[in-house]
């Protein structure tokens, strides 16, 4: 009995060292990680980086919770991406550096060097963050566009369907206009968010660059390139200066200038600039709508549909893809375990 006992002690010994090290190993979170997808982490610092760049000017005041709030959430959009990236991999899909450049280039393309350093350096990216970023965002390009967008098909027939179904919302109460703007104003402001971060700061500066803009339009320049590199316009400069459709009734509101220029404008022309009470405005009018019910075989209007329905079809399926490639993920988020009161932290 007692080399019996002697025997299972012996036994126990070992196997009892080796629970309290596998317990001991299943509560060892590594400190510098907030998650691991499936073998790869995502550190603390990845995290606070990306968080720095969501949000570079917190309000005064934020409490500690509104900030763990916020990275949390962050941290969600960080793992479905990395999600993401590893079936791009998966599936060799993975942007080729040729890819990359390409895109680098593009981005660069509008800005002198010491402009596009500003914008890194006001972004906290280096060049080479930058590129690591598109290629990502490049690889789950590719990925969507094979998985998702290709398998879209919209047919004649849900097109006929929906325009049945919705045939009120193509019956316009009054004429509208299809209208883009280039905004210049004499106040300065630091806060200016076109592409080339250029701002007149009183009315001369303001005056020369409208007339530079007009000369430039004459010589044949892209109205919305010149609207996202130069339009003063917060709401509308990084839409290429497009303000959707404009009701006549909305008209009443606007200057008694801009209202002249957009009713007399024809599709595809543009105005002169027009002074108004806050600075200069040149006006694009892209399409006009006169009142009335529109019917199935105008093409713009099953063209209107087609596209509807294939950004609501292109949504559907980007959300079940990236729930179900989520759900075939091993995920742990340690930030998450962290927040949790009571969790066991296993």
């Amino acid at each position: 009995m007692v080399k019996f006992l002697g025997f299972r002690l012996i036994w126990c010994a070992p196997l009892l060292a080796l629970l309290v090290i596998s317990a001991g190993c299943k509560k060892a979170v590594p400190a510098n990680v907030a998650a691991m997808v499936n073998s790869r982490a995502i550190t603390y610092a990845e995290l606070d980086k990306q968080f720095e760049r969501s949000f570079p000017n917190q309000p005064e005041g934020t409490s500690q919770d509104e900030t763990q709030f916020r990275k949390l959430e962050l941290l969600r959009v960080m793992i479905d991406e990395e999600i993401m990236l590893q079936r791009a991999e998966k599936l060799s899909l993975i942007a080729t550096d040729a890819e990359v450049e390409a895109k680098y280039n593009e981005i660069r393309a509008p800005y002198t060097q010491e402009e596009f350093q500003k914008q890194l350096d006001a972004q906290k990216l280096t060049v080479e963050e930058l590129k690591a970023k598109l290629r990502r965002d490049l690889s789950v390009e590719k990925l969507m566009n094979k998985e998702i967008i290709s398998q879209i098909s919209i047919t004649d027939k849900d097109i006929s369907e929906f325009f049945e179904t919705n045939k009120g919302a193509f019956n316009y109460p009054e004429n509208s206009y299809h209208v883009a703007q280039i905004i210049v104003t004499p106040e300065p402001d630091s806060n200016v968010r076109n592409l080339k971060r250029d701002k007149a700061a009183n009315e001369e500066q303001a005056r020369r660059k409208v007339q530079m803009l007009e000369a430039r339009l004459r010589q044949g320049e892209d109205f919305a390139a010149l609207a996202q590199n130069y339009s003063e316009d917060p709401n509308s400069a990084a839409n290429g200066g497009d303000m959707g459709f404009v009701p006549e009734s909305a008209l009443v509101n606007a200057d008694a200038e801009t209202r002249r220029a957009i009713m007399t404008l024809l599709p595809g022309q543009v105005s002169m600039p027009v002074k108004t009470p806050v600075g200069y405005r040149i006006l694009k009018v892209m399409a006009r709508e006169p009142a009335g019910q529109r019917e199935l075989n105008d093409p713009k209007v099953q063209q209107d549909i087609r596209q509807t329905l294939r950004n609501r079809k292109e949504q559907l399926l980007r959300n079940a893809y990236v729930d179900a490639c989520r759900n075939e993920a091993k995920v742990t988020n340690y930030l998450a375990h962290s927040l949790a009161p009571g969790f066991d932290k296993k």
